[in-house]
């Protein structure tokens, strides 16, 4: 196919929903009723997808999206082969063909498949340049979180998404779910007054940490791929799942959860464009091992309205995993499991009107996607967002790793007068890879 056509399918929602200033004046989905056949959509008008990294997390999404009808999932990339094929296979049983493409290289993914979105569910060291590419190539992202390992490449990725007017959503899913949602409307609406408190508990540290012995890489896999930007190492046996407890490609339970915990402390605190002003935070790390994230953590942030932010893994918070805000007028807490309690039970009861400020409303993250993807608005979890709450995550690493308090300017993202803690900001990409915003 040709690039001139790839670009005009891509930029399909963009110009109806632009040349319209709706979703579009005739239905890019044709109904069921048109088509004689109830809750069926023409091959040909579905929104097409592929997945970038189709592990554990890459291929529930896909089934995910599969779900929809209005969805069409065509390819898979992965490092490595046992991934891609199971992908493949999944993907041919349920549309009952043997179309699926697979791709071990994301570069030729993008450059050969002719797609509307991309999930992207890769290890954190690769979401910058790999975020970055797909939003140069104009595609709508589903982004699993955290969206980066670093504070600069996330705002890489958001200006990427921005420059090429992407539609992005961040896998941050508890957004869509009706406690969260509700715990953090009542706050964001004055129930428990002014807020000077919000206790953040994330996953206790992963303890564990056997030696690991240099072995043969495994039969289909692309260990020098998988690695990518990260540090050259000989292969250990940690690959899709254990890399979280390496700082090389992860910040541990701290990073992977900022993206749901923090994300809904600031989505009722208003501070979804913002980030403190202030960090300090004690971590506690493993001895010896390969495993070097920390295994304790407690970090406090302040922010430019007095509000302090505990962020701690959750035997050091009373309420355990979840938010918890505290304001002048009581408390409400949130956390996995439809949990949902306040202060004062009359506090849930409280309803928030229309004429007040009811905070986005979703309960289906994925139709999320593919509803701004026709409408060319802001998902509920875009990428600001995403950015902003990792940053709290990323700026708490900083600051146990070196020990001290540091002050943070959340407009220009920099640590005024701390050159050493603005070297942390971003880390050095392993030749020959680096991240391309243009």
């Amino acid at each position: 196919m040709s690039q001139a056509k790839k670009i005009d399918r891509r930029n399909f929602f963009k110009k109806a929903a632009g040349a319209t200033g709706v979703a579009f004046a005739l239905p890019y989905i044709i109904p069921a009723t048109a088509l004689g056949k109830e809750g069926a959509v023409a091959a040909n008008d579905r929104i097409t997808m592929g997945v970038i990294g189709s592990g554990s997390m890459g291929t529930g999404d896909m089934r995910t999206f599969m779900g929809k009808d209005e969805v069409q999932m065509l390819a898979a990339c992965d490092v490595d082969k046992s991934h891609r094929d199971r992908a493949k296979e999944i993907m041919d049983v349920h549309y009952g063909t043997k179309d699926a493409n697979t791709y071990s290289d994301y570069r030729e993914f993008l450059s050969q498949e002719n797609l509307d979105a991309v999930i992207l569910a890769l290890p954190d060291q690769w979401h910058g340049i790999i975020g970055v590419a797909v939003a140069n190539a104009g595609l709508d992202i589903y982004g699993q979180k955290p969206l980066a390992r670093t504070i600069w490449e996330g705002r890489q990725i958001v200006e990427a998404v921005k420059k090429n007017n992407v539609i992005w959503q961040t896998g941050s899913w508890q957004r869509s779910v009706a406690n969260f949602h509700q715990g953090a409307e009542l706050v964001a609406n004055g129930r428990i007054g002014k807020i000077h408190r919000c206790e953040v508990g994330l996953p206790n540290g992963n303890p564990n940490n056997a030696v690991h012995s240099v072995q043969p890489v495994p039969e289909g896999l692309d260990w020098d791929m998988w690695l990518g930007p990260a540090p050259a190492v000989p292969y250990r046996g940690v690959c899709h799942w254990d890399w979280r407890w390496i700082l090389d490609y992860s910040g541990g339970q701290l990073t992977d959860w900022a993206g749901h915990h923090i994300d809904i402390a600031h989505w009722g605190l208003g501070f979804d464009k913002t980030g403190p002003i202030e960090i300090e935070g004690k971590g506690v790390y493993p001895r010896d091992g390969i495993y070097d994230v920390p295994v304790e953590y407690y970090n406090v942030a302040k922010y430019e309205n007095g509000v302090e932010m505990v962020v701690a893994n959750a035997r050091q918070v009373p309420f355990g995993m979840g938010t918890c805000w505290y304001g002048d007028k009581g408390w409400v807490h949130v956390r996995r499991g439809n949990v949902i309690q306040a202060s004062d039970p009359k506090i849930l009861q409280e309803k928030v009107g229309e004429d007040e400020n009811p905070l986005y409303f979703s309960r289906d993250h994925a139709q999320n996607l593919l509803d701004c993807m026709k409408t060319r608005e802001e998902t509920i979890t875009p990428a600001e967002s995403a950015h902003r709450s990792i940053s709290v995550g990323l700026l708490c690493e900083i600051a146990m790793l070196t020990g001290r308090k540091l002050k943070w300017d959340p407009v220009k993202e920099i640590f005024p007068d701390d050159p050493f803690a603005n070297r942390m900001l971003r880390r050095p990409f392993r030749s020959p890879w680096n991240l391309k915003n243009n």
